[in-house]
């Protein structure tokens, strides 16, 4: 065993280890596969990163955020550590000199999102590549019964036992017992190889207050006014939330800045540095805020709706207090919250019908064939994560194969003319070049070519194309901009039930349905505790708290708990909705012939049909987009389960 203090102090800095971190770095190098679920900012990355240096091969690390990337790929280097990233960032350029590295053997450690692996030609790069320890973050996604299940996740167990790779550190922040369980027998991790730190913080004092909608604006004021530059993340469910609650504290006088996805990438970008320099004290934000935030002394956070799970809850408090002081993590809690969440969960599962066209689709179109997911998912109205998930299940259960993306549009920009470009080429590849360049469709700035119709036109194949592009772009040329991303897969058996196999894909969403319910139940559970909140959580994590903990609000018999959550009373449905929705129903859109598309829709909930749609305002001459209907989210303070049982009584099939 190799001088484990002295490796973590020359090249990271640091005179001790935190707890955990030695014993599954030990395991680790005495080749064994380990789990790791420490908390948020418990460490989790040198327990990788320091056997990365004293391994001999590559350290292939799994990780599904670009920005973690970037940020560890540059603290690497900056230790002199040979780290490189591959991500949709990066030109042809910078990537061929990261393989290239691979080749050499001069790569430490190589950063991937996984859908990366869906590449056949990464895979057999990889193939050819000495793997001395294959790390996975964010290891919950792997497992069915977690609460952020990611597809391409589900393939990583094959891929190691494809590569015979046995070196394997699964790590997460978040897994209840049946996680863990789960991430453990997909890689062969002994329990005893299973290290957990506890969720406790002493230091975050947890509290829930009961509240009614109408209430808790006024309720969030008074907590901000308390303090209004101590550093603070309002979670809420809906990017209208962030964008209203941003508005409405400026209004009063406490400045704050909304995060979402629905921003420009450099608004979100401005937001974020602008907080994690004080200059911003308060974000209200949707969940897509926090993921990599490394900030100490965030002092508050305070959730305005209930979150999706507890796994969730427990990532997203966990980003206060770092620095060790005390923080408030506060609960804005009612039942009202739950109709937006429920609808969210039903809308996402497809119906039977849906499931059976797109395997009708993918098993119906001969030995090897390509499908652009995007055209499925908007054709069959199912979301692109349900069509990924769908695609994985048939990889897994042996029915198709995976082989290498490819684009089916390059858009190409000169930054010579023609004539530089061809300079020093012979005259058979100028004449090449110029026939290829004359099958484009040339706009204003860009030139636009289809790599399949121009070799189809040239009598070459398409690889040639593409080689040619990808050279003229590095040695900066051209600029290339790719699009229409289409997925290759080899047929490896034919079901021989069809019904049988769309009766079982269907199971598996509704199953999955079933869990996201639960999970929500689990988060009220929590919310109408009255004994200690945080043995309450960590009694979720399979951890055992004897004796209360003494801090947090339930503990302090601080006001604010009430017996049960408090709840509006249910909207009716009156004619007020039934007519417009009549009228709606009287213009035949497509994407909404079924019921679940119609209750969908009158939830709010947007779907790849939908979003896609376009139709003419009556009396209107130009056309507007589906979703800005007059009817879109008109019940959206509905359950969903109620529009659907309305939405079954007025379309007849």
């Amino acid at each position: 065993m190799p001088d484990l203090a002295a490796t973590l102090q020359s090249h990271f800095g640091f005179s001790e280890f935190r707890g955990g971190q030695k014993e599954v770095i030990e395991a680790l190098l005495a080749d064994r596969p380990a789990l790791a679920i420490f908390p948020t900012g418990g460490g989790k990355s040198l327990c990788y990163q320091l056997p990365a240096v004293l391994l001999d091969g590559l350290t292939l690390v799994i990780s599904p955020l670009i920005a973690l990337m970037k940020d560890q790929v540059d603290t690497l280097r900056d230790r002199n550590i040979a780290a490189a990233r591959l991500d949709s960032t990066l030109t042809a350029e910078e990537a061929h000199a990261i393989y290239d590295q691979m080749r050499r053997g001069t790569l430490t450690m190589l950063y991937v999102a996984p859908e990366r692996l869906a590449n056949e030609n990464f895979r057999n790069r990889l193939a050819s590549t000495h793997i001395s320890l294959l790390a996975i973050d964010e290891a919950h996604c792997i497992s069915e019964w977690g609460h952020n299940f990611r597809p391409d996740y589900l393939k990583l167990a094959k891929f190691a036992r494809d590569l015979g790779i046995t070196r394997i550190l699964a790590l997460t922040a978040t897994a209840t017992p049946e996680v863990a369980a789960d991430i453990r027998r997909n890689f062969n991790i002994a329990e005893a190889d299973h290290t957990q730190l506890s969720f406790h913080r002493p230091n975050l004092q947890l509290r829930v207050t009961s509240c009614l909608e109408a209430d808790k604006r006024r309720t969030l004021l008074e907590r901000l006014r308390k303090d209004p530059t101590a550093p603070t993340i309002i979670y809420g469910t809906k990017q209208e939330t962030a964008e209203s609650l941003a508005s409405f504290l400026k209004r009063n006088d406490i400045p704050a800045r909304p995060y979402h996805a629905g921003l420009r990438d450099e608004t979100r970008t401005a937001c974020q540095e602008a907080f994690m320099s004080g200059e911003a004290p308060i974000i209200t934000a949707t969940i897509a805020f926090g993921m990599g935030i490394d900030k100490s002394d965030i002092r508050r956070i305070i959730h305005y709706n209930l979150p999706k799970s507890l796994e969730n809850y427990t990532q997203e408090i966990g980003r206060a207090g770092r620095d060790g002081r005390p923080a408030t993590c506060e609960l804005l809690a009612c039942r009202d919250d739950l109709r937006t969440l429920e609808n969210f969960v039903f809308g996402d599962t497809p119906s039977p019908q849906a499931v059976r066209r797109v395997l009708d689709q993918i098993l119906n179109r001969g030995e090897t064939f390509d499908v652009s997911h995007y055209d499925l998912a908007g054709s069959n109205d199912i979301r692109p994560l349900v069509i990924n998930t769908l695609f994985t299940y048939l990889e897994l259960e042996g029915y198709i194969a995976a082989t290498t993306p490819f684009y089916t549009t390059y858009q190409i920009k000169f930054l010579r003319t023609l004539d530089q470009v061809l300079l020093g080429y012979d005259q058979r590849r100028q004449a090449f070049l110029r026939s290829l360049f004359a099958t484009g469709r040339d706009g204003r700035l860009w030139t636009t070519i289809d790599p399949a119709s121009a070799a189809q036109e040239l009598g070459c194949d398409r690889e040639r194309i593409i080689k040619a592009l990808t050279h003229l772009e590095s040695h900066g040329d051209i600029v290339l901009k790719l699009s229409g991303i289409r997925h290759a897969y080899r047929r490896l058996k034919e079901p021989e039930n069809l019904a049988a196999l769309t009766k079982r894909m269907q199971d598996l969403f509704l199953r999955r349905e079933e869990q996201d319910v639960d999970r929500l139940q689990q988060v009220v559970d929590y919310a109408e505790e009255t004994r200690c909140l945080n043995q309450h959580l960590l009694r979720h994590f399979g951890e055992t708290m004897e004796d209360r903990c003494g801090h947090c609000a339930n503990c302090l018999g601080e006001p604010g708990k009430a017996s049960g959550l408090p709840e509006a009373p249910a909207p009716e449905l009156t004619t007020e909705h039934t007519a417009p929705i009549q009228t709606l129903l009287n213009e035949k859109h497509a994407p909404l012939r079924t019921p679940r598309q119609l209750a969908r829709f009158l939830c709010g909930l947007t779907s790849p049909a939908t979003t896609r749609a376009w139709y003419t305002p009556a009396g209107g001459k130009r056309r507007a987009r589906l979703v800005s209907h007059d009817t879109f989210a008109l019940l959206e303070d509905h359950p969903f389960a109620d529009v659907l049982a309305y939405c079954d009584s007025v379309i007849i099939p």
